[in-house]
C-alpha cells in the first residue's frame, strides 16, 4: 500500500510518495487562499507521476501551518472568555515580562493584540482552592448563562473557559462548558484545563485562548481538506503532524490545534535527524530553508531535544505544549531585499512568497529576492527551476536588484547581488548561534544539514560561518520536511498537576501519584484505541516535571517503571539532577526537588519510509552526470566557468570536486572552489574542503 507525506510551506507545497514501486517526490505551488487545494492537487499528481490509482493510498500524513499562519497574521476567531470574579486582567497582566529590558521602544503582543478582547472577558463568582482543589464558593451558573447571552449578541461562538485551580479540580469548568453549549449550541469551546492542566494561570489562560483564537479556522480546514480529498477518490486515513514530532487524528486536532502550531517544522527537524543516521553523523544542525522562512534546530546524538515550557512561545504568546526546540527567523528564498528609511541595506523577514513571488517568477513582483540574487549570480538556472517545470525570468531579477539596491547605493549589480546572499547568511548564523553556541553546543562537533529548496546553495556558506565540521546535504533537500513525515510516530500526551516534595513524600503522597499516572495512562490509552492501535502495539512514557524548590520553571525527568515507591522515588530525583547538569552546567544533589507535573506520552510506531541506496561507483566518470557549464560568481567575488552536474546520476563513492553545481528537480546544491561533495549510499552527499 501507498503512503504519502505532504509538507505545505509559505511558497510551495512539498509531497513524498512511496509505493512498491519506489519513492517519488512531487512540489506544487502552495495555494495560500485555501492550502488544501493545494494539497489535493498534490496528491492527484504524485499519484499520477507514480503510476498508482489514488485508492491505492493507505495513509496521508500532512505538516501544515494553518494555525501558525493565523497567529502571525492575527486573523483568527473573535474570542471570548469567562473567567474567575476579580482575574479578569490576568491576559492583560501576563507576567511584566520586558520584552527588551532596556527599550523604551517595544510591543507587548498579549496587551497590543490580545488573543481575547477585554471587553469579552466576562468575570463570575466561583472560587476553588490549593492544594486541594475543594470548592469554596460554587460556580454561579446564572452568570455564565448571561454571559453566553452576551456573547450571542455579540456574534461570538468561540469560547474560553478558565478558572483559578482549576488544574486541580476542573470541576466548575466541565460545568460551565456544559452551560456554554446548551446556551450556544455548535460552540467551539476550550476549557484551560484540558489543554494545559497544570499550574501558572497566566500561560494556561493564554493557551486556552490561543487554541480557541486559532481553532475554528484550522478544525474547518483540516475537516475541509479531509473532505476534498475523499472527493478525489483518496479515501486513505488522514494524519496530522504535531509539535512535538508525533502524529495525530484530524479529530483530535481540529479540538487541539494548539498541538500544531509548530507542525510544519517539526517534520523538517525528524526528517533531518533520520537523514543524519543515513550519513552515519548523529551531530547535526538542521537548517530548513524554504520560500518564507528558515527554521533551525540542534540535535546532539541523533536526539530530538523538546523545548522547555519558558520557551514555548508562539507569535509572542505562551502556549503550554510540548514543541521540538527549534528557532524560525524570516529568511528563505523569497525574503525581500530593501533599503529602509535609515539607508541600510537588509533582508527580510517580508516574504514576497509564491503570489506575486520574487521578480523572476514574472507574476508581477518587482522588489528583489534571494532568489533573484542567486540568479544574478548564475547559481540557479532560470530554465532549471523544478526540472524546468517552472521558468523563471533572469531579467526581471535582474533589472529588480539593479533597480532596488545596486543603484540607490551606488554599486554593481553583482556585489548588490552578492550583498544579498551575505546579510541573508549572517541572518541566520546567528539563529544557528542562538540554538548552539548560546546554549554550550560546539559546532566545530557538529555538520550543518541544509535542506528545505533553498537550503543546499546556502549550506557551504553557513558552514564557514559556524566552523561547522561539514555539510550534509539530504537526498531530496526540498522534500525533506514531508520525507520526516512519514518517519514519525502517532503519539498523545496527558498532563496532571501532583506538586510536592519528593525527597520528603510520605507514603500516602505516593499513592496520590499513583492515582494520578494511572488515571493519565487510562485517558492516552482511550486515544489509542480511539485510533485502532492494538493494545500491545501501544507504548508509553511516563514523565515527571520537576524543579528545585522555589524555581521559576520545570525540567523533565524520567519515572522507573511500576508504581512509585520510597525507594523508586529516588531515581526520579537522581534523573532531574541530572537533567539541571546536562542544561545548566551544574545541579545541587542536596536539595530537594519539587514535582510539579506528570506527563504521559502514549506512541504507536508506524511502518518507516525506507529510502533505497544508490548504485556504487563504478569506477567511471562522473562525467555521465555532466549537463552544461555557466559561469557562476561566488561568495570570494569570482566568476568562474562552473560545470552543472545531474545528482541523480552520481553513484555512491562519486567525488564532483568544486566549483560545481549539483541539480535536481526539487533543489539546488552549491559546490565553492576548494570543496568537494562526495555521493554516500542512499545518494545523500557530504560537502567537505579538499585535500
Amino acid at each position: 500500500m501507498a503512503r504519502i507525506g505532504v509538507d505545505v510551506g509559505g511558497t510551495n507545497t512539498d509531497l513524498v510518495l512511496e509505493c512498491t514501486k519506489g519513492v517519488f517526490y512531487h512540489k506544487v505551488p502552495t495555494t495560500l487562499k485555501n492550502q488544501s487545494i493545494g494539497v489535493v492537487q498534490g496528491v492527484q499528481g504524485i499519484c499520477t507521476k507514480a503510476g498508482i490509482d489514488p485508492a491505492e493510498v493507505e495513509m496521508i500524513v500532512h505538516g501544515t501551518t494553518t494555525a501558525t499562519n493565523i497567529t502571525i497574521e492575527h486573523n483568527g476567531a473573535e474570542c471570548g472568555m469567562i473567567t474567575t470574579h476579580g482575574f479578569r486582567d490576568i491576559l492583560h497582566i501576563g507576567r511584566h515580562k520586558r520584552p527588551y529590558n532596556f527599550s523604551l521602544h517595544f510591543d507587548v503582543p498579549w496587551q497590543s493584540q490580545p488573543l481575547v478582547k477585554r471587553r469579552n472577558r466576562i468575570a463570575v463568582r466561583e472560587r476553588i482552592l490549593p492544594p486541594t482543589g475543594e470548592i469554596a464558593e460554587p460556580l454561579d451558573e446564572q452568570a455564565v448563562r448571561e454571559a453566553c447571552a452576551l456573547f450571542r449578541k455579540r456574534g461570538i461562538s468561540s469560547v474560553v473557559i478558565g478558572f483559578m485551580f482549576s488544574f486541580l479540580n476542573d470541576a466548575h469548568e466541565a460545568r460551565a462548558k456544559e452551560i456554554v453549549l446548551e446556551e450556544i449550541p455548535g460552540a467551539y469551546v476550550t476549557m484551560s484545563s484540558e489543554l494545559a492542566r497544570v499550574m501558572r494561570e497566566y500561560e494556561r489562560f493564554s493557551t486556552a485562548a490561543m487554541n480557541c483564537y486559532v481553532g475554528p479556522k484550522t478544525a474547518y480546514y483540516l475537516r475541509d481538506l479531509d473532505a476534498r480529498l475523499r472527493e478525489a477518490g483518496v479515501t486513505s486515513k488522514l494524519r496530522i503532524m504535531q509539535s512535538n514530532g508525533g502524529v495525530s487524528t484530524v479529530d483530535s486536532c481540529a479540538r487541539r490545534p494548539i498541538r500544531i502550531l509548530m507542525s510544519g517544522p517539526a517534520g523538517g527537524v525528524i526528517g533531518g535527524a533520520s537523514e543524519g543516521e543515513m550519513a552515519g553523523t548523529p551531530n547535526i544542525i538542521t537548517v530548513d530553508i524554504g520560500g518564507t522562512s528558515a527554521d533551525i534546530s540542534t540535535i546532539p546524538g541523533g536526539q530530538l531535544k523538546i523545548m522547555n515550557q519558558r520557551d514555548t512561545y508562539v507569535s509572542g504568546y505562551p502556549v503550554l505544549t510540548p514543541m521540538i526546540d527549534l528557532v524560525t527567523i524570516g529568511a528563505g528564498g523569497g525574503s525581500v531585499a530593501f533599503i529602509d528609511e535609515a539607508g541600510a541595506f537588509n533582508v527580510g523577514p517580508r516574504s514576497a512568497g509564491s503570489e506575486p513571488g520574487p521578480a523572476c517568477y514574472g507574476r508581477g513582483g518587482e522588489e528583489p529576492t534571494v532568489t533573484d540574487a542567486q540568479i544574478v549570480l548564475g547559481r540557479l538556472d532560470p530554465d532549471m527551476a523544478l526540472g524546468g517545470d517552472l521558468q523563471l525570468n533572469a531579467d526581471l531579477a535582474r533589472k529588480a536588484v539593479e533597480d532596488k539596491i545596486a543603484k540607490p547605493l551606488g554599486m554593481s549589480v553583482k556585489d548588490a547581488a552578492l550583498g544579498i546572499i551575505k546579510i541573508i547568511n549572517n541572518n541566520m548564523a546567528l539563529a544557528i548561534r542562538s540554538n548552539s553556541v548560546a546554549r554550550g553546543i560546539d559546532p566545530r562537533e557538529f555538520s550543518i544539514m541544509p535542506f528545505g529548496g533553498a537550503g543546499p546553495l546556502h549550506g557551504v556558506a553557513l558552514a564557514e560561518a559556524m566552523s561547522a565540521r561539514d555539510v550534509i546535504v539530504p537526498v531530496a533537500p526540498g522534500i525533506t520536511a514531508a520525507v520526516g513525515l512519514l518517519k514519525t510516530d502517532l503519539q498523545y500526551e496527558h498532563t496532571e498537576a501532583g506538586i510536592l516534595i519528593l525527597n520528603t513524600a510520605t507514603d500516602a503522597d505516593l499513592a496520590r501519584i499513583n492515582g494520578h499516572i494511572d488515571k493519565l495512562c487510562r485517558a492516552v490509552h482511550e486515544e489509542l484505541d480511539a485510533d485502532g492501535v492494538a493494545r500491545d502495539a501501544q507504548q508509553l512514557k511516563i514523565i515527571a516535571e520537576c524543579r528545585y524548590q522555589g524555581q521559576g520553571f520545570e525540567l523533565r525527568a524520567d519515572v522507573p517503571d511500576g508504581p512509585l515507591t520510597q525507594e523508586s522515588k529516588q531515581l526520579i530525583i537522581d534523573s532531574f539532577h541530572d537533567a539541571h547538569e546536562q542544561d545548566y552546567g551544574y545541579a545541587y544533589r542536596a536539595a530537594e526537588v519539587e514535582l510539579i507535573t506528570l506527563r504521559v506520552i502514549g506512541s504507536a510506531s508506524v511502518r518507516r519510509i525506507e529510502i533505497p541506496k544508490v548504485q556504487l561507483t563504478d569506477g567511471s566518470s562522473i562525467d555521465r552526470a555532466l549537463m552544461f557549464v555557466r559561469p557562476t560568481t561566488f561568495d570570494c567575488g569570482r566568476t568562474l566557468e562552473t560545470p552543472r552536474y545531474d545528482r541523480t546520476k552520481l553513484y555512491a563513492g562519486d567525488r564532483v570536486p568544486g566549483p560545481a553545481i549539483l541539480v535536481q528537480h526539487n533543489s539546488t546544491t552549491l559546490v565553492p572552489p576548494g570543496y568537494v561533495a562526495e555521493t554516500l549510499d542512499f545518494g545523500n552527499t557530504r560537502i567537505s574542503k579538499g585535500a
